[in-house]
């Protein structure tokens, strides 16, 4: 197996190679980082890049191997960590310069979790500023390009964490979404990204945005994020929100098929704008349900739909006013989008905080409800392909001085509702640029979520997918040859 092919393959496979030792860790962290030396110039996923620690970490993981010492379930096997979560010893700069500088001082739970599992973090994956936008650019790491078109948006604000892991900077990429920021990097660059139900996997400290936050995988198989999810996932006294509930041995049961899921299609949410050619992907991805596995899939309506961009145009802005004060010292410095955004935010008061709080939550209940007769939706995970990562939207879509959720109404109310929800890749523009397919599954059903995902990935899509590879490589190798 030569070093592209150690850098491309899944987690999954690489933890049984290194327990019979037909790999070392050695090799494989070697290998990822020379790919990470050769591409990242181009890329620039990494907002740090540890690789000293990275090798004497794989190092300590071959001699206690050899020793025979007890391995954890990813024992050996490199990992990248979002620059919003504390790494012990590494920078903590959430792509801004107001926090530049600033080192962790220990790992937060989940990255402990990681470590004890036995995984090598390479490092810090790049977000833009705070992580506010959909857009993969901030002040302070610029740019993290698209890794099919250079240049173009990777997704947030997992940016790094998507284009990393289809760029072949190992198969673990950890991420957060608090209105998309794992789905959409997973969308705009072609991987698998799975947002898990709210406090599946506990946060430390618990993100400042109302309970919306979710920490979850980006990788480029359903079977390794079933795998980082189970080790990441559980209660933790850190986040008073986390679930009771253990995580399920989501690995295992992967390949059991829900008993006929019913399932709902929307192609707009009764609301959304859609590009003409994602949403004829998407179409084509929801018809394969049908024609390749035999589930019915009905097209319904979403009468709770509409009442998503009033919400989110009034959370957005509310939650980061926190930094508001923050804007005579570093404005300059500061993106200008992001800066328009905490000024909008200025303008709401407690009341109208609390009185739109109670008017979210009756919005999530409805959408609760209406998986009460549903047991999985399907939906575009983003209106749009990757467009030209300088802008905050599309060149023809309408412009705005910092809403740049116009072209991600499907993946915001998810989060403000807390289910589960995945981007599955299910096909290419005739510009060769991936697009992904969105399966939400009802509140607490991770496993089922995988189980489609899964089922998607290993069936209907298989040829989008293969396609993907071969497209992948070619990809990967003219970022590299680039000037």
């Amino acid at each position: 197996m030569n070093d592209s092919d150690l850098c491309f393959t899944a987690a999954t496979d690489l933890v049984d190679a290194i327990r019979a030792k037909k790999l070392s860790s050695v090799e494989i962290t070697r290998a990822v980082l020379k790919r990470i030396e050769r591409l990242e110039p181009k890329l620039n996923a990494f907002a740090y890049l540890a690789a000293d620690e990275a090798m004497d970490a794989a190092q300590a993981a071959d001699r206690a191997l050899a020793r025979g010492e007890p391995m954890g379930p990813l024992h050996g096997v490199p990992a990248t960590i979002k620059d919003h979560e504390a790494v012990r010893g590494m920078q903590l700069e959430y792509g801004t310069h107001l926090r530049r500088g600033e080192v962790a001082t220990a790992d937060n739970a989940m990255v402990a979790r990681l470590r004890q599992a036995g995984a090598i973090i390479l490092g810090k994956t790049s977000t833009p500023e705070f992580g506010w936008m959909g857009v993969s650019n901030s002040p302070l790491t610029g740019i993290t390009h698209n890794p099919w078109k250079h240049g173009f948006n990777a997704g947030a604000s997992s940016a790094g964490a998507g284009a990393g892991a289809a760029a072949g900077y190992g198969p673990l990429h950890q991420g957060s979404d608090g209105a998309g920021s794992i789905r959409m990097p997973a969308h705009f660059s072609g991987v698998f990204g799975l947002k898990p139900t709210y406090g599946r996997v506990p946060q430390s400290p618990v993100a400042a945005s109302d309970f919306t936050v979710h920490l979850g995988p980006l990788t480029r198989t359903v079977a390794d994020a079933a795998l980082m999810l189970r080790t990441m996932a559980g209660p933790h006294p850190d986040d008073h929100t986390s679930l009771e509930a253990q995580p399920a041995d989501y690995p295992r049961h992967l390949s059991e098929q829900p008993r006929a899921p019913r399932l709902a299609y929307s192609p707009d949410l009764d609301h959304a704008r859609v590009d003409s050619e994602v949403a004829a992907l998407v179409r084509q991805a929801v018809d394969a349900f049908e024609r390749d596995l035999g589930m019915k899939v009905e097209q319904v309506k979403t009468p709770w739909g509409p009442k998503g961009p009033p919400l989110a145009r009034f959370f957005w802005p509310a939650h980061f006013m926190r930094h508001f004060d923050r804007l005579p010292e570093y404005r300059d410095r500061m993106d200008p989008g992001f800066v328009a955004c905490i000024e909008a935010g200025q303008r709401v008061t407690m009341a109208d905080y609390q009185k739109t709080r109670l008017v979210k939550y009756a919005y999530c209940a409805e959408i609760h409800h209406f998986f009460d007769d549903w047991d999985f939706l399907l939906t575009p995970a983003v209106s749009v392909a990757a467009f030209p990562a300088t802008l905050l939207q599309p060149p023809h879509w309408p412009q705005h001085p910092w809403d740049w959720l116009s072209w991600a109404e499907f993946s915001y109310p998810f989060n403000l509702s807390g289910n589960p929800a995945a981007s599955v890749p299910c096909g290419f523009t005739k510009e060769g640029l991936p697009v992904g397919l969105q399966i939400v599954g009802r509140r607490f059903d991770d496993l089922g979520v995988l189980q489609m995902s899964a089922l998607a990935c290993g069936a209907c899509f298989a040829s989008a997918l293969l396609g993907m590879t071969l497209l992948l490589s070619r990809a990967t190798t003219l970022l590299s040859s680039r000037a």
